[in-house]
């Protein structure tokens, strides 16, 4: 009894553990079945995704729907009426009741009686004397772990009602098998969850419909974490909604993954260790990303994590806002002076990818307290920033205040809001491309020493970043994907309006080779300047003045090598002292050495020479 298990990830490296919880229930509860996983994606061409979900004759199809894979999923079950119109489906996932059904799916539905039966799709074979079986669409919600032994009897009967409810409150366990490893979780991000619920009801999220949190006794977890990383996988994500919550149990379950990170560093060294096995050639220690509250962090917490391997953790900081009413009105209120303070730390610390969020369009936010919000969080100098729309969910509270906040909003899933009461529509938008510009130069590895220039000596970064938005404008550039070169070049145009416009170019001209090329672009030459002449020509003069040996750098041996492999560029010295390499007091050349540098944003090693 073939039973496929579908969700359509948004990108090939995620992966959806609601399948291997259900499959986990069906081979307890459903022995004869044979659940098979299936995890295309939204970006896979539609018609093959389409034959890959009825290939083999499937008794049955279960799909996780979700914002971002509704309308996909919605079409297949429009053309799976037409090619399996007796085929049985199966909706579980967050988004699963709200799903608008295509119109023949849903006649499929309504017109069934008792929910059992139902009309073939018009234009089939059968559309006018419909089968006394047919296709049925049935909707799960809640966990399936909490599905009463009805579900499956009827499943395996083929009776399928229209809607099971299932206990929020069942227990569950980790559903991976030692095989998923090898196959549909071969490179791809491993989800776990160590608790169930979140301890908030923020009115923008679907949680806020079920308060409490269900916390899963830590030696089973600690015991599931040692059969996850004996697999070594590449990422784990905990799913946990507010992981340091309470943070002593967040503090125990870090711990425990720095340990045994520490004890497969080890066994790759020396041979095995407790609780592994010996490190796969070349491979990475497995990173861990959780989403935490910073507010809630006690002095314990940050000065343990402040000892952790770098690169080993990832933390997600949902801020959302630094406007207080606009907190208020979506029901959270966390302490944002401790925030600041906690997240200040963890930046510091220079060893835990830190990538906060804030939302656009939330009620009571304007123009004004959206810009002073962007101003504080890049004041924070996290590693990754996230400046999303609010997504107006149903069901939750905040899509009960519509009316209220005159919130307007996209009718397809995800949901993105359009305009508030306190943002026009072309307000919102401008804020929105804002958004996606300080996104594409903040985050890549592309500009760092531009960014900190801008974040150290604009007292407005925003205001900076709009009149940039401003000078992007004049051409089409919000139509185009963002490559380094035409961000660069964008920068480069800006900066040219301004008095430190050379200096601002010496350190475009720095981001651009500390990313490891080897050739400057032509918007950072000078005029009548050839392509590689400013690169060769320090490049021949430190070879004529430096001696055959440099410790650290070169012996007589590898001298030519030294040179080959490193690319040479002049800097003045208020560029070389912006750029923190030397006191200012003269110009230099910038070696871009082929090591990479410390930090979580690695780029090129540097050294300079005078």
């Amino acid at each position: 009894m073939l039973i496929r298990l579908v969700a359509l990830n948004a990108r090939f490296v995620h992966s959806a553990p609601a399948l291997y919880y259900l499959r986990q229930q069906l081979a307890a509860r459903l022995p004869a079945s044979r659940p098979e996983i299936c995890q295309p994606t939204i970006n896979d061409p539609y018609y093959e995704t389409l034959l890959r979900l009825v290939a083999d004759d499937p008794r049955a199809l279960f799909f996780s729907v979700y914002v971002w894979n509704a309308a996909y999923t919605r079409r297949l079950l429009a053309d799976l009426g037409e090619i399996r119109p007796g085929l049985p489906v199966v909706l579980g996932g967050p988004q699963a009741p709200h799903l608008e059904l295509p119109p023949v799916a849903r006649k499929l539905r309504e017109d069934a009686p008792g929910g059992r039966t139902a009309a073939a799709s018009p234009g089939s074979p059968n559309s006018e004397t419909p089968a006394p079986e047919t296709r049925r669409i049935t909707v799960v919600q809640g966990p399936v772990e909490g599905l009463g032994a009805e579900f499956y009897q009827d499943l395996a009967e083929g009776r399928l009602q229209p809607s099971y409810h299932a206990d929020f409150s069942a227990p569950f366990a980790m559903p991976y098998r030692p095989e998923d490893f090898t196959g549909e979780l071969r490179n791809r991000h491993v989800y776990y969850e160590s608790s169930r619920g979140c301890p908030f009801a923020c009115s923008y999220c679907l949680s806020s419909s079920r308060r409490g949190v269900a916390y899963r006794e830590l030696e089973g977890v600690f015991a599931e974490l040692d059969t996850l990383l004996a697999a070594q996988p590449q990422t784990v994500r905990f799913v946990d909604r507010t992981f340091n919550a309470p943070p002593e149990r967040a503090l125990a379950i870090w711990r425990f993954l720095v340990q045994r990170s520490r004890e497969t560093r080890q066994s790759a060294a020396f041979g095995q260790g407790p609780g592994t096995r010996p490190a796969k050639s070349g491979q990475l220690p497995t990173v861990f990303h959780f989403e935490i509250a910073p507010d809630l962090f006690d002095e314990e917490s940050l000065a343990y994590l402040a000892t952790v391997p770098p690169g080993l953790l990832r933390f997600e900081i949902g801020l959302q806002s630094f406007n207080r009413a606009s907190l208020a009105a979506v029901n959270r209120e966390p302490d944002l002076d401790r925030a600041r303070a906690s997240i200040r730390r963890l930046v510091a610390g220079d060893n835990i990818h830190l990538h906060l969020d804030l939302i656009l369009g939330l009620p009571f936010e304007t123009r004004a307290t959206y810009l002073a919000s962007l101003n504080e969080i890049l004041a924070l100098r996290p590693h990754h920033l996230q400046l999303g729309l609010l997504k107006v969910l149903p069901d939750t509270p905040l899509a009960g205040r519509r009316r209220e906040f005159k919130l307007r909003h996209c009718q397809e899933p995800p949901y993105p809001v359009l305009a508030t009461r306190w943002l026009a529509q072309e307000e919102l938008a401008e804020l929105y491309h804002l958004g996606e510009l300080i996104e594409s130069c903040y985050n890549p590895r592309f500009f760092l020493a531009t960014m900190d220039y801008i974040l150290a000596t604009e007292p407005d970064p925003a205001a900076f970043f709009l009149a940039l938005a401003e000078t992007c404008s004049e051409g089409d550039f919000f139509a185009r994907a963002r490559t380094q070169e035409l961000l660069s070049a964008a920068l480069a145009r800006h900066f040219c309006k301004r008095p430190d416009a050379t200096l601002a170019q010496e350190l475009l001209r720095f981001d651009w080779l500390a990313c490891g090329y080897r050739r400057l672009p032509r918007h950072l030459l000078s005029a009548g300047e050839a392509e590689g002449d400013r690169l060769k020509e320090a490049r021949d003069r430190l070879w004529r003045r430096l001696p055959d040996s440099y410790p650290p750098y070169f012996t007589p041996a590898d001298r030519s090598a030294f040179f080959k492999r490193s690319v040479f560029a002049p800097f003045s010295a208020a560029a070389l002292k912006e750029l923190g390499l030397a006191d200012g007091n003269r110009d230099g050349v910038v070696a871009f050495l082929p090591d990479t540098a410390a930090g979580l944003k690695a780029r090129q090693a540097t050294a300079v020479f005078w």
